[in-house]
This record gives structure tokens, sequence and C-alpha cells, in this order.
């Protein structure tokens, strides 16, 4: 069972409350969370690509840096986490992304990997002039097909001579290769994000949901998995939930109410209105499942409160779901519970003895 976490990327994490730890990116602040992550045995960090932000009195995520340069940042201060970047396809070509990759595999010694985001956030890429028309709502997942096809070719032949209706190569040639293989992973909620998971990566992210409450969503890893069985691979659901811990149940859920009570509705109301501009939702796609929630302060994730020995618990829990081949972890306040994950949750988890016993 991999864990991993879900670095602070953009400010203020994915708390929208006024009552939550308020705090800017920075390289410093992600050091510490990797450098935290892999001295207790974590198997790899994530940071996602954001790169427009919902306002509010708390500015949502209207800081934040760039995924693959602080990845390879992290990558130089490091020695075993494995490390994933995250590039919007709209934003950056492929052939140049795989460079990238590329080069951060020779920083690391083969621990990177590539999350592609298919985008759903309209106004990310409209600012730009990058945005296509809203037909790309439904034809994403297409033009992700073709992007992670050249990625593939560059990687493991040098070469890509692809022509499709997005991306035209002509003899594109990528030297030197990869070090190692460099997994792929995607966080399609829907049947068809989940469908291209299934053909073309290796582990796919997908939102807890609910509070202390894992069943919930037990249907979204079955779903991950009956699409892997379509296709013969080994495609792991990877779980993201927050944590919220505490000495005692009372006092994490005081935590956890003094959140929702700060919640920042203005930019709680304008994630809801983005999320509504997706035109092709489905009832399990990221757009929809923010739009479930009138008041998302937690962006909608599955969020895990309580002391430290219920977080082990439910963590537990979600591990034992079919088709869970992981969990990324998130906090309200990283340092804090990032230290209360090493020394007093994972000691207690059982779906981490293993790792806990190698390490020892």
């Amino acid at each position: 069972m991999d864990i991993g976490v879900f670095i602070p990327i953009n400010n203020n994490g994915w708390l929208i409350s006024e009552n939550a730890p308020q705090y800017m990116p920075s390289f410093e602040l992600n050091k510490q969370v990797v450098q935290k992550a892999e001295a207790c045995g974590m198997d790899f960090a994530l940071s996602m690509i954001k790169l427009h932000g919902f306002g509010g009195k708390t500015e949502f995520w209207d800081h934040g840096l760039e995924s693959f340069t602080l990845m390879a940042g992290l990558a130089a201060v490091t020695s075993k986490i494995r490390l994933f970047a995250s590039t919007a396809v709209l934003t950056i070509p492929p052939a140049i992304v795989a460079r990238m990759a590329v080069t951060i595999d020779n920083i690391s010694g083969g621990r990177f990997g590539v999350n592609l985001v298919s985008g759903w956030h309209k106004i990310e890429y409209s600012q730009m002039g990058l945005w296509p028309g809203d037909a790309h709502f439904g034809k994403r997942y297409d033009y992700s097909t073709e992007y992670v096809t050249i990625l593939k070719e560059l990687w493991e032949t040098g070469e890509s001579d692809f022509k499709g209706e997005y991306f035209q190569m002509d003899h594109c040639k990528l030297s030197p290769g990869p070090s190692a293989r460099i997994p792929i992973v995607s966080a399609g909620q829907s049947d068809r994000g989940m469908e291209f998971g299934a053909t073309y990566c290796d582990y796919n992210f997908c939102l807890g949901e609910g509070v202390n409450d894992p069943q919930q969503c037990a249907e979204v890893p079955a779903l991950v998995l009956k699409h892997a069985e379509k296709t013969g691979r080994q495609v792991g659901a990877y779980m993201l939930y927050m944590v919220i811990s505490a000495e005692t149940d009372e006092a994490a859920m005081a935590k956890w109410d003094s959140y929702e009570k700060g919640a920042d509705r203005a930019a709680i109301n304008h994630l809801l209105g983005k999320a509504a501009e997706d035109t092709n939702t489905q009832a399990t796609s990221m757009a929809a499942a923010v739009q479930r929630n009138p008041s998302p302060i937690n962006f909608n994730m599955g969020t895990i409160v309580g002391s430290y020995a219920t977080c082990a618990k439910l963590l537990d829990e979600v591990a034992a779901m079919p088709g869970v081949a992981g969990i990324m972890l998130c906090f309200d306040d990283f340092i804090i519970g990032m230290d209360a994950y090493a020394e007093k949750i994972q000691p207690l988890m059982a779906c981490r003895q293993d790792r806990l016993a190698v390490a020892a």
C-alpha cells in the first residue's frame, strides 16, 4: 500500500476557510514537507498545476508555483522518494514535457513520473488565449490520448512521427532517453477519464468523499479496477484524503468545525461556478463531485478527522477497499500534520507495517 503526499504548491493547501492556516507556497515549505515524507518512508510526493485561483478573502489558489521546476528542485534535495510533476496538456507541447521529464529523471536518478491534467477549469487556459473552445470539455481525453502517445514514443524509442488531429510530429527526436521507465498517472473521475487511465496510465488519482466515511466512495476504486480489467493492465486507484488530527477526537473535530465556520464563501462560490461550466460532467467527474457539496471547504475531497488512532483506523479502512493501490494525503497544517502522521499515525496503521519493518 503506497502512501504519498499532495504537496502545497498553491497557497493555503486545500482548505477554503478563513480559519484554516494561511500560508504562501514556497520552495522551502515544500522541501520541508517532502523531506519529512521521505524520512518517514512515504513512497511518493505529487505537485498539481493550477494556473488561476478562486479569489475570495483568502485569495484561494491565487498564488502558486510551477510543478516541473518545483519537482526538479526537490529531486536535487531528496534521494529515495518518487516525485510526480503535473502538466496541463493544453499549455506545454508533449515533446517539451518529454524532455523536461527526462531532465528530472536524470536529476532524481530515475525517481520521476508525470501526472497528466486534461483541463476542466476553463479560465486557467482562456486567460492565456489557450482555451480551444467548450468542445474541449467533451474531447479532452481524445486530446490527452494523442499527448500520451507521443510521450511514450519519445521515451521508449527516442523518436515520434505521430500524426493526429491535434499533434503532428515530423520525426521528432529525443535524446538522451530516461534512465528508468517514467510512470504516468492521471486523475480521471468520469468513465471516460477512467478508461483513459486504464489504457495509458499506471495509477488513477481519485477523490475520497465525506468525513470519516471511506465507504462513501467505495465504488470509485472499484470502477478503476473494473476499467483496468477491461484493458488487462495493472492500474490501481490512489485515493485522495485530507487528514486533520489531534490528541483526541474532540480536539480534531473542534478544528474541523472551526474551518467550516470560517468558510470563504466568495472563493467557494467561484469554485462552484467554474465547476458548473464543465458541459460534459458525469456523476463521477471532478466538476460534478465539487458541485455535489454546496460548501466544499476541502475541495470536496474525503476528509479524515480524529485522534491519531482514529485516523490510522480510517486510513486502514481506505487501504482495504478493492482497487485501492495507494493513498495520497494532504493536511490542514502540512508541517504539523506531517510530523503527526510520521510519529503518531503511521506506526498504528496495519497497511504500513511491512514498509515500517523494511525501514527499520
